[in-house]
């Protein structure tokens, strides 16, 4: 008995004495608070409506932080809420996030439910809230107009891919609505009611639909466990990213998770960077080249009296093309589409990846961008993705399955026959040029490239981009296919493809189950 005691004490000694560690090290940091206690009072603070009292547990609120709250709880005419916080995750020594639901009752008129995430972060030794507007609600960009308007509801049912109903709540309703919208067919007699969302100087956008009687169904391409993951990721990032997922051997939409905000990951214009080298590499290809043929790769090189530099200043001398593609060399891409493509090809190879053609997934999506270059200075910027070449996550998920399944095919989010019902030209599949060497330059860059360190599934082959947006800032890119899964990642001012937008993709794909 005396044997065990001494064993029992003995262990309450070694946990005070870690407990006694771990709050030395808290002091020692100078660290006030805990994630988890600023969360706590940050929702308890929610519940009561007391908006002063969460605004003082972010870090830097707008100035507006009460109206913005005030402005959805008055428009929707918001009678109660209810908030579940999930648990804390750590995202390193300083950062942390949680994800929530919310469920706010609309006078009766409905319960709008979805689920957002709070940041949380070390400022000025303090354990703060890092608020966006997008911790209100998913997506949203700042201050906006709310409205729940009267609306006859579609006769329709959209479900997923296995006939289930498409879980609410997600950054995905948006784009129901709009298919809602399109393809809802003969309009249910029973009213309903609208969740409807207006920027200054936007025309409005519906978000939710409440009521009505459902009666037929419309099947959507959407897989509700790849959904999950998506939505687990975009979750996790420190600013506005998304998700998109495709089927490259059918190009169907398997995926999307947007908290850019108005659907923005198929409607926004981002510069690609350098995930559009797969784009240059495929040009080279159709050119001759090999990914074994001699390449230089300098740290900066001029070219038509434009200087262009590696990312991160780096220098590979002469290498191949597979390991300037792999290392992201800019100089590389930017000299053999002045010396080799010249604007006509480049245009070409744009061209059969589908830029500057229509994309009609079943709602509104923006073309991706390659106007003709109007010299060799503006060529050579084009070749890694910057200039004036614009693309949307969706557009370059498109990318990415091209080469997977060496067949460009239009994404889509419902069958292709509803598509061509309401008038959208449906683009024939062709094939894409160099997709075989293509498929092993994209493995390479995780491989023993830019995305190796960032934890990607055995499998996986993709391209990492950091496109630059002025003022020293980035957006980051990671495109890539693992099987028949094709996707995009995209972090709105992330900074770094390697560093930010790969590892979010590992998320994605391990998330998936």
């Amino acid at each position: 008995m005396r044997s065990r005691g001494l064993m029992i004490l003995a262990g309450l000694l070694a946990v005070a004495l870690l407990a006694a560690g771990g709050l030395w090290y808290a002091q020692s940091r100078g660290v006030k608070g805990s994630p988890e206690e600023v969360s706590r009072d940050y929702f308890r603070a929610w519940r009561l409506g007391s908006l002063d009292r969460m605004a003082k547990l972010a870090a830097d609120p707008p100035l507006d932080f009460a109206g913005q709250h005030r402005a959805l709880s008055r428009g929707l005419s918001v009678t109660s809420i209810s908030l579940t916080p999930g648990p804390v995750v750590a995202d390193g020594k300083d950062r942390a996030h949680l994800g929530y639901e919310v469920r706010r009752n609309l006078s009766g008129r409905g319960v709008w439910s979805y689920r957002s995430t709070l940041r949380l972060g070390v400022v000025d030794r303090r354990w703060k809230v890092l608020w966006t507007p997008d911790a209100l609600y998913p997506g949203l960009r700042g201050a906006a107009t709310w409205r729940l308007t009267e609306a006859k509801a579609p006769a329709t049912a959209f479900v997923d891919r296995a006939g289930k109903p498409l879980v609410e709540g997600g950054t995905l309703e948006p784009y129901v609505a709009e298919l809602a919208e399109r393809f809802g067919g003969d309009e249910d007699d029973d009213p309903g009611w609208a969740v409807e969302l207006q920027y200054p100087g936007e025309p409005a956008q519906r978000v939710k639909v409440f009521g009505g009687r459902a009666g037929k169904k419309i099947r959507t391409t959407v897989d509700a466990r790849w959904q999950k993951a998506a939505e687990h990721a975009v979750g996790a990032a420190s600013t506005p990213a998304a998700v998109v997922a495709i089927r490259p051997s059918t190009g169907e939409i398997l995926a999307v998770a947007d908290r850019l905000g108005g659907r923005n990951a198929f409607l926004g214009r981002y510069p690609p960077g350098s995930t559009f080298k797969v784009v240059t590499a495929a040009g080279l290809l159709s050119d001759g080249m090999s990914p074994s043929s001699g390449v230089d790769c300098p740290a900066t090189v001029v070219t038509a009296q434009r200087t262009v530099r590696n990312h991160d200043g780096s220098s590979l001398g002469r290498t191949a093309l597979r390991g300037a593609f792999a290392q992201s060399c800019n100089t590389t891409f930017a000299r053999l589409a002045v010396e080799r493509l010249h604007a006509a090809k480049m245009t070409a190879a744009a061209h059969s990846f589908g830029f500057n053609g229509p994309i009609t997934p079943g709602v509104g999506a923006a073309r991706g961008g390659f106007p003709q270059p109007g010299g060799d200075a503006e060529l050579a910027e084009a070749a890694f993705g910057q200039g004036r070449v614009e693309a949307s996550p969706l557009m370059m998920a498109v990318v990415a399955a091209a080469v997977a399944d060496g067949t460009w095919r239009s994404p889509r989010m419902v069958d292709a026959a509803l598509i061509r019902e309401v008038g959208d030209p449906v683009q024939k599949a062709h094939p894409v040029p160099g997709a075989a060497a293509l498929r092993t330059m994209m493995r390479a860059v995780v491989t023993e490239g830019t995305a190796a360190r960032a934890g990607l599934p055995g499998g996986t082959a993709g391209k990492t981009g950091s496109a630059e947006i002025g003022g020293g800032a980035s957006h980051a890119w990671f495109i890539g296919y693992r099987g028949d899964l094709a996707f995009a990642v995209f972090v709105a001012g992330g900074d770094s493809g390697p560093t930010v937008a790969a590892p979010l993709a590992a998320r994605f794909l391990r998330a998936h189950r």
